[in-house]
C-alpha cells in the first residue's frame, strides 16, 4: 500500500481528481436530459468530482502538516501507549522511568471525580487575560485530610489554533489526571487548561513580543501568582509543571528552559524548538536576531548554563520533530534532565497525543512535589 504521506499517492490522487473533472465535462452534455437517469448521472458526476478533489487536497495537506503519518494512524489502529526513556548528558539512554512515588488517594470526598471550573485569569503584571480557562480540582481538594494542604499545579496548553475545550473532550486531561491519581502514579494535582494565545487569534508563540503582548511573562509570572492567590496551589517551582501539544509543547519547554523558577518540569507532545515569523504570528522579534536566538531552545541548551529542570520530549519516527528531538537529547547538560517518548508511528494529531499523555503523567509523578501536608494539630492542654 502506498505511503499515506508519500509523493506517489499524492500524484495519483491529483491525477484522479483531474481525470474526474475532465470526465464530468465530457459527459455533462449527455446527461442533460430530464429523466431520472440523467439526474442521477449529473449528481454522481458532481459528487465524484468533489470527492476526488477533496481527497487530493486532504492528502497534500496531510503530507505538509503531518496529521497522519501512516494508514494505521489514520484508522486509529495504533493504540499502544508510549514508553518513557531517561537519558544521560550526551544523549545516551540509561533507563525506563523508574520507581514511582506513591500517594494515598483515600478518604471521602464531596465529589469523587473532582470539579472543572470555567474561569478568567487576569494578569496583574501584563494586563493580559486568559479566557476561557478551565481549572480541574481533584477529589482530594475537597477532602478533610487535605483541607489545609496546598496542591501542585500542572498547566496544560493546546496547540494553535486549538481550544481548551479540546483538552477536556478529545485529549481528556481531567480524566487521565484522575486516573493517574487513583493509580497513585501522580500526586493529587490542580490542572489549568488554556490555549497559548491570549490576544485574539494572533499566534504569539508564548513570547514576550518586543513592544507587544508579554505572553511568556503572563504564563510564567501572572498565572502562578493568580492561581496561588485564588486556589490552594503551592507556589514553589518544584510544585509546578507545564504540558502541551504542538505550539503548546514549544511553549512548555520554553517556559522551563528560560524561566526555571516558574516551572521545574515540562512535557512537549509533538512540539518544535524554534519559531519563525509567518502571517499568523506577525513580527515576533521586533527585527532583533538576538530575540529570535534567545527563543531557539536548541541554541539555548547548547550555549546557556543548564537550568535545573526536567524535560520530557515526545515524538514518533514519522514526525518532523524527530530529528530536532534527537538534537535536543544530544545537547543537554546536567543539571537538566531529559527523557523521551518515541512512538514507532504517529502523526500530529489527537490520537497520537492520547497515547503519550498517560505515560507522561506517570513520568511527572516522579518529578512533581506532592501536596504540602497540613500542619499537625497541637496537643490538648490539661
Amino acid at each position: 500500500m502506498p505511503s499515506l504521506t508519500g509523493l506517489p499517492l499524492q500524484i495519483i490522487a491529483v491525477l484522479a481528481a483531474v481525470a474526474a473533472f475532465a470526465a464530468t465535462m465530457w459527459l455533462w452534455p449527455r446527461l442533460g436530459g430530464r429523466g431520472w437517469r440523467s439526474w442521477l448521472g449529473r449528481i454522481g458526476a458532481f459528487l465524484g468530482t468533489q470527492v476526488a478533489v477533496l481527497v487530493a487536497m486532504g492528502l497534500v495537506a496531510n503530507s505538509y502538516f503531518g496529521f497522519y503519518s501512516t494508514w494505521s494512524d489514520l484508522l486509529g489502529l495504533d493504540g499502544s501507549p508510549g514508553t518513557v526513556v531517561d537519558h544521560q548528558p550526551g544523549g545516551k539512554a540509561v533507563s525506563v522511568t523508574g520507581e514511582q512515588k506513591m500517594y494515598s488517594a483515600q478518604g471521602s470526598a464531596q465529589d469523587r471525580s473532582g470539579v472543572i471550573q470555567k474561569v478568567e485569569i487576569h494578569g496583574t503584571g501584563t494586563g493580559l487575560t486568559g479566557t476561557p480557562a478551565y481549572v480541574y480540582l481533584p477529589p482530594q481538594y475537597f477532602q478533610p485530610a487535605y483541607a489545609n494542604s496546598r496542591f501542585p499545579m500542572v498547566l496544560a496548553l493546546s496547540g494553535y489554533p486549538g481550544t481548551p475545550e479540546k483538552l477536556i473532550s478529545l485529549l481528556q486531561y481531567p480524566a487521565s489526571t484522575l486516573k493517574a491519581i487513583e493509580a497513585e502514579e501522580l500526586p493529587p494535582t490542580v490542572l489549568v487548561m488554556m490555549r497559548p494565545t491570549l490576544v485574539g487569534n494572533r499566534d504569539t508563540e508564548c513570547m514576550d513580543v518586543p513592544n507587544g503582548p508579554q505572553v511568556e511573562t503572563f504564563f510564567t509570572e501572572d498565572l502562578p501568582k493568580a492561581m496561588s492567590a485564588s486556589y490552594r496551589v503551592d507556589d514553589r517551582p518544584e510544585s509546578r509543571a507545564v504540558i502541551g501539544d504542538s505550539t503548546g509543547g514549544y511553549c512548555a519547554v520554553k517556559f522551563a528552559v528560560r524561566k526555571p523558577d516558574a516551572y521545574r518540569s515540562a512535557i512537549s507532545l509533538s512540539g518544535y524548538y524554534e519559531v519563525h515569523n509567518d502571517p499568523t504570528t506577525g513580527d515576533l522579534f521586533g527585527g532583533s536576531d538576538q530575540v529570535k536566538q534567545d527563543n531557539d531552545l536548541l541554541w539555548r541548551l547548547r550555549n546557556h548554563p543548564a537550568p535545573p529542570v526536567s524535560l520530557l520530549l515526545a515524538t514518533s519516527r514519522n514526525e518532523e520533530n524527530y530529528q530536532p528531538t534527537q538534537q535536543m537529547v544530544a545537547a543537554f547538560k546536567a543539571p537538566t534532565r531529559v527523557s523521551t517518548i518515541t512512538l514507532d508511528s504517529g502523526g500530529h494529531n489527537f490520537h497520537t497525543w492520547t497515547r503519550e499523555i498517560p505515560p507522561a503523567l506517570t513520568w511527572l509523578g516522579t518529578r512533581l512535589a506532592p501536596p504540602t501536608p497540613a500542619p499537625a494539630a497541637a496537643p490538648a492542654v490539661g
